[in-house]
């Protein structure tokens, strides 16, 4: 049986809710930035009451949410409800703040896929075609730019088709892009999570030092796994080449973030300037296709050879 209390904050933190949903489908302006709002009372609320209250809260936010929003919220309350319900439970279990962030990432992961599902059953939106028709308008569009600024036909065809041919693969990476973009907002909802538990409750909650950030080593063994696969299987309508292309990109992203991770913490260690890995990570987001890869082999190397320990030995 739920206590009063259990009741009078499900249907506040549903209230609050159903606040939001309304700004962010209605105000177009404020939507993009409410929208990030949107798991937080649902993550307040299993925070406080636990897994089976959290739950209830969900289904009684769907139901309101079609009263109150028609059927087209259903989508946004499905991925703010299950990713902030993922979150909330972590947080109830007193999980560290980067296994709540994984744990939360897997929340919004499931949350995008029953988006995905959901959109194509009741609204008949096929998702695939839709990217496929973007991606042809704009590449029309980049044609055209493209012989009015050059004036040469040829190379201007040669080069939209090469690009085309690259862009092709868009919609096989399309769980890599759904894992990234959960992770995303999993750490942008946890982060405002955090900031208002803590004002209300003082519970003093805060994200561990990036720098102390360290990743599994079976990690490696997904990674290697992965791109292994995409070597043998080289055919891009495989469920094995589409299972492998996604988990060496997810995997490699992970590794990367591992490599930025050593870096704060060599920074640390050795007493350089904070701007080192602050620059670091600017460069490589100017120039990826080098230093990308060169962050993600020091990841590995950090991850199969204990990098930091070693750096604690010699400190000492």
């Amino acid at each position: 049986m739920m206590g009063s209390k259990q009741i009078t904050d499900g249907a506040l933190m549903t209230g609050v809710y159903l606040i939001l949903l309304l700004i962010n489908v209605f105000v177009p302006f404020l939507g993009i930035v409410v929208f990030f709002t949107l798991p937080v009372p649902f993550i307040l609320y299993s925070y406080r009451h636990g897994g089976k209250p959290g739950i209830l809260m969900l289904f009684a936010a769907i139901i309101l949410s079609l009263l109150v929003a028609t059927i087209y919220s259903l989508p946004l309350t499905l991925l703010a409800g299950v990713g902030g319900l993922f979150i909330g439970i972590s947080l109830y279990k007193q999980r560290t703040s980067y296994e709540t962030l994984a744990i939360g990432s897997v929340g919004f992961l499931l949350g995008l896929v029953a988006v995905f599902l959901v959109t194509q059953l009741l609204f008949g939106v096929n998702w695939i075609d839709e990217i496929n028709t973007m991606m042809d308008e704009s590449f029309a569009m980049t044609e055209g730019m493209m012989e009015t600024i050059t004036g040469d036909n040829e190379a201007t065809e040669e080069q939209i088709q090469a690009l085309q041919e690259q862009f092709k693969q868009f919609p096989d990476i399309i769980p890599s892009l759904f894992a990234i973009m959960g992770l995303v907002m999993a750490f942008i909802s946890q982060l405002l999570s955090y900031k208002i538990i803590n004002r209300l409750d003082r519970a003093g909650l805060k994200f561990a030092k990036f720098r102390d950030f360290k990743l599994p080593t079976s990690i490696l063994w997904y990674y290697f796994f992965g791109m292994i696969f995409t070597w043998i299987n080289t055919d891009p309508h495989s469920t094995i080449y589409l299972a492998a292309i996604n988990v060496f990109i997810v995997t490699g992203l992970l590794i990367a973030l591992q490599g930025f991770a050593f870096i704060f913490y060599y920074t640390h260690v050795k007493k350089l300037s904070k701007a080192v890995p602050v620059l670091s990570i600017i460069l490589t987001i100017l120039l990826p296709t080098v230093l990308l890869y060169l962050v993600r082999i020091l990841g590995i190397i950090d991850l199969g050879f204990s990098l930091r320990s070693r750096l604690k030995e010699n400190k000492k």
